[in-house]
């Protein structure tokens, strides 16, 4: 079969990619491994519990208006996905106390000036620098840009009046969060929740994050919605599936695509395991920069390699999918995190616990009478083996975050009807991930994230080892920034 491009893995940034080019005109098949599209956002389910696999807060499914990159495919490909606005958007469990998350920055200060009032007054300037760029940033939306010079073109053209009010924060653009947070911010606990905040979004802390991420998160709270889709994360893979197919592209499951391609030094198509091959002048590989050079490429193909394959990896993660009776629960909410010790470093594993309880929103997630819980943690690959420690190191790794959910819900063990450890090795292979990693770990001014170009013509890269950021909002991205660039 011949197409005008192929898309190696069905993640959120291949399908965005894909949707767009089929949206353009462009002949595009996305070839998945796997029976369930979705890569790290699919959802699952046993014994009638649905789980999330990955990501599981989301913000603006639910606004026609929302900057979420997500959101404006979904408005291109003429689609949407139903979801359910809540407020508060968490708890942070803290030694010290519960601090609950507002997307209202008024109400979010007043709760933290709690703990601290000069750290609340801190936590004030700090955000409002933040704002002011991500003001900057909402009139010039995602959909539009583009990785090369052209990008120029489109701001002056299109956007010169949100251009010049860019212009007083382009400085911001390129710094650390922790760089804003020296100048701000004092208190010792308020650093924490920044750190703590910019781990959940990027997997580093304030002095790794690039400013932008956390401008547009909190920028995004205050403006957009947040909210949980109907259906889980597998309803948002469901969602550009249609779009991708009501636009005349092709979704191809249980097809592993083997080999890229490659003749004098172009892309000329893939092979399949089953050893069929699909001819095209240019493929985007949604695998990670690690997978792409060294399990689909030949070492002839791209002998200088070694400079990518050498790029930092966030760690893998512990994971826990329980169903448990909810009985006694009517005041549960959704979204936890909890850190177990102030005096170890939030990024340690198994110190800084994330929990959802998605059922909360969709009972239609579990069982009547059930919720549906997960939980995870980092968790480094080094170690993890298939032998006969791998079962009772399963328990034992996990037992941080049974001691995290117990924080939640008390008597969290014995409400348990199933229970499912998942560990590196478990996201390795079902991911089909380097060593089980959500990407790449560049911090802000230690490097920059390739972005989709590569060293072969006609090859190109989406996900999360493109840009920053690991969550949905940043893959998506990538899918458009790739999408845009084949296209003028």
């Amino acid at each position: 079969m011949t197409y005008d491009a192929i898309v190696i893995g069905s993640g959120i940034g291949g399908l965005v990619a894909a949707g767009l080019l089929a949206r353009r005109g462009k002949r595009v098949v996305v070839c998945e491994s796997h029976a369930i599209a979705g890569g790290a956002a699919h959802s699952f389910s046993r014994q009638g519990f649905h789980f999330d696999s990955g990501p599981s807060f989301y913000c603006g499914l639910s606004d026609r208006q929302s900057l979420n990159p997500l959101c404006q495919v979904l408005n291109l490909l003429e689609e949407s996905v139903e979801a359910i606005a809540y407020d508060p958007l968490g708890h942070y469990h803290f030694p010290e106390g519960t601090l609950p998350i507002f997307s209202n920055h008024q109400r979010y200060t007043e709760a933290i000036a709690q703990f601290t009032p000069q750290g609340a007054q801190e936590f004030a300037e700090f955000s409002r620098q933040l704002l002011a760029l991500y003001e900057g940033l909402r009139g010039i939306p995602a959909i539009d840009l583009r990785p090369d010079f052209k990008v120029l073109w489109v701001l002056l053209t299109q956007y010169p009046i949100a251009l010049l009010k860019l212009l007083p924060q382009l400085g911001q653009i390129n710094r650390s969060v922790g760089d804003i947070m020296d100048r701000t911010v004092r208190d010792p606990w308020v650093r924490r929740l920044i750190d703590l905040e910019c781990f959940l979004l990027s997997g580093l802390k304030a002095s790794g994050t690039v400013t932008p991420e956390v401008a547009f998160m909190l920028g995004e709270r205050s403006q957009s919605t947040i909210d949980y889709p109907i259906g889980g994360s597998g309803a948002i893979a469901d969602a550009l599936v249609r779009g991708l197919k009501r636009w005349g592209g092709e979704l191809r499951l249980n097809a592993h695509v083997e080999q890229i391609l490659v003749e004098r030094g172009e892309v000329t198509g893939v092979r399949l395991r089953n050893g069929e091959i699909a001819r095209a002048p240019i493929v985007i590989s949604n695998a990670s920069i690690w997978d792409t050079y060294t399990q689909l490429l030949k070492l002839e193909d791209l002998p200088d390699r070694d400079r990518a394959l050498a790029t930092p990896a966030v760690d893998s993660f512990m994971h826990l999918h329980l169903g448990i009776k909810a009985e006694g629960l009517e005041g549960l909410t959704g979204h936890h995190v909890v850190v177990h010790s102030s005096d170890e470093d939030i990024t340690v594993p198994g110190n800084t616990c994330m929990i959802s309880i998605p059922s909360v929103w969709d009972r239609h997630l579990a069982p009547l009478g059930h919720h549906v819980v997960h939980a995870y943690t980092l968790e480094p690959f080094a170690g993890w083996e298939r032998n006969a420690e791998y079962e009772p190191k399963k328990k034992a790794r996990s037992q941080s975050l049974f001691r995290a959910l117990e924080k939640v819900i008390p008597d969290i063990r014995e409400r348990i009807v199933l229970e499912l450890i998942g560990t590196p090795l478990t996201h390795a292979h079902y991911l089909r991930r380097y060593q089980g990693t959500y990407g790449p770990a560049i911090p802000a001014g230690k490097g920059m994230f390739p972005g989709p170009q590569t060293p072969i013509s006609g090859l190109y890269r989406v996900g999360d080892s493109t840009m920053p950021g690991i969550g949905v909002p940043a893959v998506a991205a990538s899918g458009i920034l790739c999408a845009n660039l084949l296209t003028d």
